[in-house]
């Protein structure tokens, strides 16, 4: 497996993996709705946002994305059939390290608060520690880098 910084070349394989998802769930149409469009995501890959892949065999399987302005991470999705070999943590270190480098001291994250989803523990599991709940249902984690 490969990390590499994502470019604006990778946006439909990040689309791609996005929609295909199992948990967290979402329709292009949704995501539009937040204003992420293929449009608006290559704006989101600079300035004090970055972007992150991770290749397996030259294929995007998996994709992280965070903002040093606001020290969140925002997106961190796998492809399914590669879930489970490590490529998450790959990423999440990767995205991690940079927020550091950005002179971030903590960092937080959203995602469902239903315990039953796999993020969660996920995130707990990584050392994130679950904040607050959001009105809209999320739960906000957050780490100390």
């Amino acid at each position: 497996m490969k990390i590499r910084i994502a470019t604006s070349g990778d946006v439909a394989d990040m689309f791609r993996i996005r929609i295909g998802v199992h948990e967290n769930k979402m329709t292009m149409a949704e995501l539009a709705e937040y204003g992420i469009t293929p449009e608006s995501l290559p704006a989101m890959l600079s300035g004090d946002g970055q972007g992150w892949v991770a290749e397996q065999d030259g294929k995007v399987v998996a994709f992280a994305m965070a903002d040093a302005g606001d020290a969140t991470i925002f997106a961190l999705f796998v492809d399914p059939p590669f879930e489970g070999q490590g490529i998450g943590r790959g990423l999440m270190a990767a995205a991690e390290q940079w927020l550091r480098g950005r002179g971030c001291t903590q960092a937080w994250l959203e995602t469902d608060s239903d315990s039953n989803v796999r993020a969660n523990g996920f995130y707990r599991h990584l050392g994130w520690l679950a904040s607050n709940k959001q009105e809209d249902g999320q739960t906000k984690f957050i780490k100390h880098l």
